[in-house]
């Protein structure tokens, strides 16, 4: 039997969660969320390694609508965090709306009855308008080394944390320094009996110079609900002022300027220092934020190895210097294939072509949230949305606000399906490309997840967060064409008037 539904959201992390709980508010009930784990969470559910934390400050990482005045900590610690979307989620009624274990396996646009075909591991629905709340981060990355497959000790990824592996007094390999291991290395450095951390590439790190909150500011955040959406606005102006870090040059020397002195304050050691010492600009990866990283490097158990990973034999690493390690525990810190989501291999559009092959060889979008060629599909945190200096949930809200201006705009105009106009996607695009080709994240001397196979930038915005929730005010039926209906197809949305 196949169930309908008039929207389907994939994903019940912060984006699924997020638009799910704006259709509520709008009085929307014909709506489901998929999502494969068994509860939600997303990125916050599936990573739990020790010392997982958010980079940005918790008052600007929660939704705008929905404030916590009872963060811990200036920086949400990921428990914190899930138990906070678990709690946002009971609070605007969405659980009757989720399908939890449905994983979504294919999805197929049916011209011929404007309706999006899904089937999911818990049955088959149709829906007229399709949300991919996905994410960009959800696929781990591994190193293309030889031999790493058949690693004879135990190996798991960050992002997959197995905690019956007891690390104490084991010798302990982390492949990666990103932003996920600059995090769990201090908490493993204080088990392991020896720890060795492979480098590639030094990051840029700022002082994090996190605290706890105190009772009384939680408390007086309680009571004066404006305090901390004040907090919010001052927070969100300052990281929009970082942004001239990546823009301006002086900005840009200054940052770096900052990050040296935090590396020479915490690392004595001239050799490691100079190891530790990146050779690209600053922003050119992601500027990554610790107080306890370079301290953890110092300690008498912890190696830092610049030599290449050559290949790894049984429970050995060999470096291409031909030095060889072994190792009971390997752990990789190597991030996530930002630039190819195992979505886009699963989602079908005009003609049966997927995704993937319409994102060969580049991911594009139109305002990173549709797509030429997928009637009624809609991203949240598409192509070229994420962020290198501000809250990735402000522009998950914005996008989210620009698809309820579509779903009103099909509601007035009668249309059964809207996809965007292609020379509208590919001018909207090259105007981006041609911005990101003399930024700092194209021409900074690195390579990072932010560039595709062919170098290409197809995750960033270029500007300000602000000037991408302008871009997506309003939504411009001249950018798109759509499908007539023989019948005026039922409303999508209802006035939140009729919200019960």
């Amino acid at each position: 039997m196949t169930t309908h539904m008039e929207i389907a959201i994939l994903g019940a992390g912060f984006a699924g969660l997020g638009m799910a709980i704006q259709l509520k508010r709008r009085g929307v009930r014909d709506f489901v969320v998929f999502e494969r784990a068994s509860e939600v969470g997303g990125t916050w559910r599936d990573n739990t390694y020790p010392g997982c934390a958010c980079d940005i400050k918790s008052d600007l990482y929660s939704f705008s609508f929905a404030p916590n005045p009872d963060w811990t900590h200036k920086y949400a610690r990921q428990p914190e965090i899930l138990a906070y979307l678990k709690a946002t989620t009971d609070r605007f009624e969405v659980r009757p709306h989720l399908r939890l274990g449905h994983e979504m396996q294919r999805a197929e646009w049916d011209a011929g009855v404007a309706l999006w075909r899904i089937q999911t591991s818990g049955g088959e629905y149709t829906a007229r308008v399709l949300i991919s709340g996905h994410g960009p981060l959800i696929q781990p990355k591994w190193p293309d080394i030889p031999g790493l497959n058949s690693f004879q000790g135990q190996k798991f990824h960050s992002a997959r944390w197995d905690h019956s592996v007891d690390l104490t007094g084991r010798r302990v390999a982390v492949i990666g320094t990103g932003a996920s291991a600059i995090q769990f290395v201090p908490e493993v450095q204080q088990l392991a009996g020896q720890l060795t951390v492979f480098q590639r590439t030094a990051p840029w790190i700022m002082p994090r110079m996190d605290h706890p909150t105190s009772e009384g500011r939680r408390r007086l955040f309680r009571r004066f609900p404006l305090l901390q959406r004040l907090q919010r606005q001052w927070l969100f102006g300052v990281a929009e002022a970082r942004f001239l870090s990546f823009t301006h040059e002086r900005f840009r020397a200054a940052a770096e300027s900052i990050g040296r002195r935090h590396l020479e304050a915490q690392v004595s050691d001239p050799t490691l220092r100079a190891q530790l010492t990146p050779t690209y600009r600053a922003g050119c990866k992601r500027i990554l934020v610790s107080d306890d990283y370079y301290p953890a490097l110092t300690q008498p158990n912890v190696d830092l190895v610049t030599d290449a990973i050559r290949e790894v034999r049984g429970n050995r690493l060999v470096t291409q210097g031909g030095q060889e390690r072994e190792f009971d525990v390997l752990i990789g810190g190597t991030g996530f294939d930002a630039t190819h989501p195992p979505v886009a291999s699963i989602i079908f559009g005009t003609g049966g072509r997927s995704l993937a092959q319409a994102w060969r060889p580049h991911m594009e979008a139109l305002h990173g949230t549709t797509v030429a060629g997928f009637p009624n599909l809609f991203l949240i945190v598409g192509p070229n949305t994420a962020l290198g200096h501000n809250s990735i949930v402000y522009i998950a809200e914005a996008q989210i606000a620009y698809i309820l201006h579509a779903l009103s705009y099909l509601d007035a105009s009668g249309l059964a399906a809207l996809e965007p106009i292609p020379q509208a996607q590919a001018a909207y695009n090259a105007a981006l490309q041609e911005k990101l080709a003399r930024s700092v994240w194209v021409q900074g001397g690195c390579t990072s997840y932010y560039l595709d196979d062919t170098g290409r930038n197809s995750t960033l915005w270029p500007e300000r967060a602000s000037r991408f929730r302008r871009t997506l005010r309003r939504f411009n039926p001249a950018l798109y064409w759509g499908l007539l209906s023989p019948e005026r197809p039922p409303p999508l949305l209802t006035h939140p008037r009729a919200a019960k």
